[in-house]
């Protein structure tokens, strides 16, 4: 979504809107969120306590420190424990989850532990990383308390719905309450049609509150910031790019529509911002902590306006349908056990693929790479669609690969500056660096980082990670120079919430202090590997020494001759590496935002069954949708978010029109 191709005074600006937008968003919070912010236990954990059975001898009363690794860092906390063993008190004292997600994990966890003094607690859906977190951190501070770990670990509590059923109606169902679940629940509602729209987490928005932005092609800020595009040429262009293997009349209405949502969503009070980001039509969404309000108030005021509901906490479990396979309604679990049974004339799926379902995504792409997105989106929706006759695209398996990660940077965080710890980062972005894979065989023109998919794509296409090569001649021209002491062409492409930490230090003459003692720790991590030889590197990474040293030969050669005969890589980007090591491979792994795709729509976002003609009653919109724009793997530079907000809005009145027969 991010490129190369633009100036230093752009990105800088850039970078201080983005800081503006998301302090408090994903950087997480050092300390516990407000009480305002804290949602009440859950159902199943009010119930009263039991006995935890006898107080061992070496059991003391007080409180105690533990922390536990999250999604995003440590999440520290301190446990009170009574004489009787009873847990009165969890302070989060310090975690960097992410707003809206982890941290709503986190509070929801701690206050079933105290209410059901039990860590017998199911994961909240979508954190359970961070719901993992403060499970392990109280369990540390009961063994250190001596405590009956065991029995807390071992005691249940009923969950209060078990065994009930509920039966509602509406219109319109909507199955997931990210983007398009939330734009099409809105746009049903606005056309009259009762909603109930659920989400399967305590969060509403899905992956929108991680998004940066959005394409609305000619938008009317756009048009009149004097940025227009040929609409013919994009489509031209898109379908030739997709090798024909799309539906151009889904690619037309998408590009010639999504203007309109820029409109529509600033109506609803969801303002984005245009930026003209080196000439490609981009929208920032709102300051990432604000988000999910706005689409509640969005959803508060038109589907509980009128008459209709937003659950949350809820998962789908199964579609109903009729004696003649349409699709009447969803069957649904509450958090508290209950089951709903959801009965409606269109239902429209949300649920945001499968990206999270590792052994799905490797089964359909063979990639292996890291889950960027929501762990919530596990593909449930769509073996549900699937089982009620839909149709699985002949192009399935295609993901949104778009951004490149080190592996070293989150631990590096713990024990350097953000700059110096993004030192490893930030060279997977550059093109003068070598690159190779697993085997120790170099795979592309470098140059392919400075676009994100492409960088994405190549990389991917040679296995679940690879080696970005650096020596000691280089690193100790970064100590000196910094970036411009590797040429480095422009600053690294990284998305800018990757960089806003530290904003004023991200420039090209800042010298990177002591470059050398973080790529030691890298090593010392297990994130990275060091030789003093390309021999010893070859060994200690596991690579094919003589492929690795062809490789190295070859390579070397191109940056004494300034010919890259293998891959034809620019002499500007061919930076020596010295004649004596140590060397270093930094292991890059490419970050997948979602699947693409899963259900065969029409252009009213009908799903199609086998032979192509729509599963009456049942509507996809949002990723699950998208597949009709790509042919393999997604290539949109913010496609993703502007044609969930977009196919939500369109898809919710095709919805409503079928339902109230309009």
């Amino acid at each position: 979504m991010r490129k190369l191709s633009i100036t230093k005074m752009f990105m800088l600006s850039l970078c201080l809107v983005m800081i503006l937008s998301i302090i408090g968003g994903c950087s997480g919070n050092s300390s516990e969120p407000a009480a305002s912010e804290q949602p009440s236990a859950s159902p199943e954990a009010t119930q009263p306590t039991a006995d935890l059975g006898e107080i061992p001898a070496s059991f003391k009363a007080g409180t105690y420190k533990a922390e536990a690794d999250g999604k995003d860092g440590k999440v520290q906390v301190e446990v009170t424990l009574d004489a009787a063993q009873k847990i009165t008190d969890i302070q989060v004292v310090s975690q960097n989850e992410t707003a809206g997600i982890g941290v709503e994990a986190i509070n929801k966890v701690k206050e079933e532990i105290i209410a059901g003094q039990t860590l017998a607690i199911d994961a909240v859906s979508g954190a359970s990383e961070s719901s993992t977190a403060i499970l392990t951190a109280v369990e540390d501070a009961l063994k250190q308390a001596g405590g009956n770990v065991e029995a807390f670990k071992s005691r249940t509590v009923a969950k209060a719905g078990e065994g009930k059923t509920e039966q509602l109606a509406a219109d319109v169902v909507v199955v997931g309450a990210g983007a398009s679940g939330v734009s099409a629940a809105v746009s049903a509602a606005d056309k009259g049609a009762k909603v109930i729209i659920i989400e399967k987490t305590a969060t509403i928005g899905g992956a929108s509150n991680l998004s940066w932005a959005g394409k609305f092609y000619n938008s009317s800020a756009a048009v009149s910031s004097g940025l227009k595009i040929s609409v013919e040429k994009e489509i031209s262009d898109w379908i030739v790019n997709n090798h024909w293997r799309v539906d151009a009349a889904a690619i037309r209405q998408y590009v010639t529509k999504s203007g309109d949502t820029y409109d529509w969503l600033n109506q609803k009070g969801y303002k984005t911002t245009f930026i003209n980001f080196a000439g490609e039509q981009l929208h920032m969404l709102p300051a990432y902590e604000t988000r999910q309000d706005l689409l509640r108030a969005m959803l508060a005021e038109s589907v509980e306006k009128k008459g209709g509901q937003v659950i949350t906490e809820t998962t789908a479990k199964k579609l109903i349908t009729g004696s003649n396979g349409e699709v009447t309604g969803v069957v649904a679990e509450k958090a508290d056990g209950t089951t709903l049974e959801i009965t409606g004339k269109s239902i429209v799926m949300a649920t945001g693929g499968y990206a999270a379902n590792k052994e799905m995504v490797k089964e359909a792409f063979g990639f292996e790479g890291v889950n960027g997105g929501l762990g919530q989106n596990i593909g449930e929706g769509l073996e549900m669609s699937w089982a009620a006759g839909a149709k699985v695209p002949d192009n399935f398996g295609g993901q949104m690969l778009h951004q490149t990660l080190a592996r070293a940077t989150e631990k590096l965080k713990t024990q350097y500056e953000p700059f110096e710890a993004s030192y490893p980062l930030m060279l997977s972005y550059l093109p003068n660096f070598m690159n190779v894979g697993s085997s120790g065989a170099r795979f592309r023109d470098e140059a392919a980082t400075l676009t994100a998919v492409a960088a994405a794509n190549t990389s991917a296409f040679n296995g679940a990670y690879h080696y970005v090569i650096v020596s000691k001649s280089q690193i100790d021209a970064l100590k000196a120079k910094g970036m411009n002491g590797v040429k480095a062409p422009s600053l690294p492409g990284m998305p800018p919430e990757f960089y806003a930490t530290f904003a004023k230090q991200f420039t090209l003459e800042n010298p990177w202090k002591d470059a050398d003692k973080v790529f030691d720790s890298m090593v010392e991590n297990g994130d990275g590997y060091k030789g003093s030889t390309i021999e010893e590197l070859a060994e200690n990474s596991g690579m094919d020494a003589a492929v690795f040293a062809d490789a190295f030969s070859k390579y070397q050669e191109a940056t004494k001759t300034g010919v890259d005969t293998e891959f034809g890589k620019a002499k500007d980007y061919l930076l020596p590496m010295g004649e004596s090591g140590p060397y270093y491979a930094v292991i890059a792994e490419i970050n997948n935002l979602g699947s693409v795709g899963g259900l065969l729509v029409n252009t009213q976002f009908q799903v199609l069954n086998d032979k192509r003609v729509p599963v009456k009653g049942l509507y996809a919109v949002g990723l699950e949708s998208e597949g009709v724009l790509f042919n393999d793997t997604y290539v949109g530079n913010g496609v993703g978010i502007g044609y969930s907000f977009t196919s939500g809005r369109l898809g919710g009145e095709d919805a409503a029109s079928s339902a109230l027969g309009k």
